[in-house]
């Protein structure tokens, strides 16, 4: 079980000598974890220096600090003092404490309009949590969980300027305009299912199960997740927000599927990150650690775990909030941050994503969602369901009209469909590497 440490001091991490922190990460690369998904290399005193000073600005001085029974290491720190508030756009910001209004439902379902997908036997347990609760404690009122950065964090990332970072996207010159924001020429590989891009957009909903796709190569992530775009694919000016869950051994250091959240106004170039590593996302809850592992999750021809992510606009403030479950805050995107989406956004995705980084010329066998293709269905293959969409009016409606799409349908496919209980919903996902995915 994790244990509780108060009043944490951490200012003997700033007195590491350079040159020994050189020596103590060469020796000690290999010993990362069992997974060594911390590469054994030589590293400078001055790189180390500039990622402690990195460090110190993303990990905030804490309230509290929790143990995570995984290894993690939770930060409470003082909502006032979260990384956000460096953003040089949100200096005078005043915090948001909720929404002005939540979205509303257009229509109810029927309990008298029973599905197949209902009558089949399975068990879905809503609700999937957080690994960093299981020894009951909790931040306190008035702080917000961050998981705290560490030196190898940063370490396993290219680069200084790229921990945090999603690749920028090259578009393809034969892309369709209206097509979603995919790149197929570049290692990434999709599943998704998207509105056209003729829309007011004001937020979208899904409800996903979560599991724990194995990854080949430490460089490569499988996620699944909502975008809520606008602005142009073929440029530079793209706007993304974007949530959901993710395994990436690059940017958690292990295999555990974990919440995440990323942002960008430039189309991945050098605005925005994943969860609170840059300034920007505004966090209000004091219950979730975004970043942190999600516990329990879904098992084959088992019990099914599931998370409801919700993403929309304050229709007064203009700032772009997440939901978490049924009724969880967990924070906003300030509307300072944004150029097109400051108005509405044009586009939702929904679905999974993958790198295939093709070592030894192969395809990845990296597996998106369970690893499991589509047709396989319900406690087998992953799912979305309950796919909404947030109106000009503030309303959540159920997506009627969606396009799907998959690069390789050999490697990852998806299939949609629609009932009264799961409304439009599809399952996705493959198992990556295969005879017929080469």
């Amino acid at each position: 079980m994790g244990s509780v440490l108060r009043n944490n001091k951490r200012g003997f991490q700033a007195l590491f000598v350079p040159l020994f922190l050189a020596f103590f990460f060469v020796q000690n690369f290999a010993l990362v974890s069992s997974l060594n998904y911390t590469k054994y290399r030589q590293v400078s005193s001055l790189r180390l220096e500039r990622i402690q000073k990195h460090l110190q600005k993303i990990n905030k001085p804490p309230v509290m600090t929790i143990e995570s029974p995984d290894g993690d290491i939770i930060d409470c720190v003082h909502k006032r003092r979260q990384p956000a508030l460096d953003h040089p756009l949100l200096k005078n910001h005043k915090i948001q404490r909720v929404p002005s209004q939540m979205p509303k439902m257009k229509k109810a379902l029927k309990e008298d309009e029973a599905s197949s997908e209902r009558n089949n036997e399975r068990v879905i347990i809503e609700g999937a949590w957080q690994m960093w609760h299981r020894n009951g404690t909790r931040c306190p009122r008035g702080t917000v969980p961050i998981r705290r950065s560490t030196e190898h964090d940063v370490l396993r990332a290219k680069s200084l300027f790229d921990f945090g970072k999603k690749q920028h996207r090259r578009i393809p010159l034969h892309r369709r305009a209206d097509a979603p924001d995919v790149v197929s020429g570049n290692g990434h590989e999709h599943a998704i299912a998207y509105t056209g891009s003729s829309q007011e957009v004001y937020g979208a909903r899904a409800t996903i199960n979560v599991w724990d796709p194995s990854i080949q190569v430490v460089n490569e992530f499988s996620l699944s997740q909502i975008w809520v775009l606008s602005g142009s694919f073929d440029g530079s000016d793209l706007n993304s927000i974007e949530a959901g869950w993710q395994v990436s051994p690059e940017l958690y250091g292990d295999s555990r599927p974990r919440l995440f959240t990323y942002w960008t106004s430039d189309s991945y170039q050098a605005t925005g990150c994943y969860n609170l590593l840059c300034a920007g996302f505004i966090q209000t809850n004091s219950r979730i650690a975004i970043g942190a592992a999600i516990s329990p999750i879904s098992t084959y021809a088992g019990n099914q775990f599931d998370i409801t992510i919700l993403i929309w606009k304050d229709p007064k403030l203009g700032n772009w909030w997440m939901g978490f479950g049924e009724n969880l805050l967990v924070g906003y995107w300030p509307a300072e941050l944004f150029t097109h989406l400051a108005d509405h956004a044009t586009m939702v995705e929904w679905g999974g994503e993958v790198v295939n980084s093709r070592a030894n010329g192969e395809h990845t066998s990296t597996q998106m969602g369970s690893g499991h293709f589509a047709e396989d269905g319900f406690g087998k293959a992953s799912y979305f369901r309950n796919l909404e969409i947030v109106d000009s009016d503030n309303s959540l409606s159920s997506v009627r009209d969606i396009s799907i799409l998959a690069e390789n349908t050999n490697c990852y496919n998806i299939k949609n469909s629609y009932n009264n209980e799961w409304g439009t919903h599809f399952y996705y996902g493959g198992p990556g590497r295969n005879p017929q995915c080469p």
